[in-house]
């Protein structure tokens, strides 16, 4: 299922229907994704997510958009501006420190190391979102950095 990812929304709908897939993710809370900042920025916006009608948890695209703010903001500072050429230049050749952690661009503005991350869902039991606030049902298989376990198969094994 590649290009889907489970929001809270689907996470809660979906409950067990999930154990055993492997799906893409961008950020999940296990110890090696704490990254400095992170649990300050969920919390804030977990706490106007429900009023305004969006995910709940916030674990796929929030950190990132924060974190693209972040990046874009220290290369105007750097650069002293906001001219395009200058800006493309400083991103490609510096690190950033952000909350999901550092993130540098090579030359094609592409990211020199692997952060989308494959991960498989087991144990999940019923359709209550807390279960997802923590790593005990969710395991990342790729990137290295991250991993947190292995693949369970065969896939009926994953299943219960």
């Amino acid at each position: 299922m590649s290009g889907w990812t489970p929001t809270a929304t689907l996470r809660a709908q979906m409950g067990p229907l999930l154990n055993g897939l492997v799906v893409g993710e961008l950020w999940e809370p296990t110890e090696a994704m704490n990254f400095p900042g992170i649990w300050d920025f969920l919390k804030q916006y977990q706490a106007k997510a429900p009023a305004e009608g969006v995910d709940s948890l916030g674990y796929f695209l929030p950190p990132f958009a924060y974190a693209e703010l972040q990046i874009l903001g220290d290369a105007i500072t750097a650069t002293n501006g906001i001219n395009e050429d200058k800006l493309a230049q400083y991103m490609h050749s510096h690190s950033f420190s952000t909350v999901v952690g550092d993130i540098s661009f090579g030359p094609d503005g592409e990211w020199t190391e692997p952060r989308n991350l494959f991960v498989q869902y087991h144990r999940i039991d019923g359709n209550n979102l807390e279960q997802f606030r923590d790593d005990s049902r969710i395991t990342i298989l790729y990137p290295t950095q991250f991993k947190s376990g292995d693949v369970i198969y065969p896939y009926l094994e994953a299943r219960k």
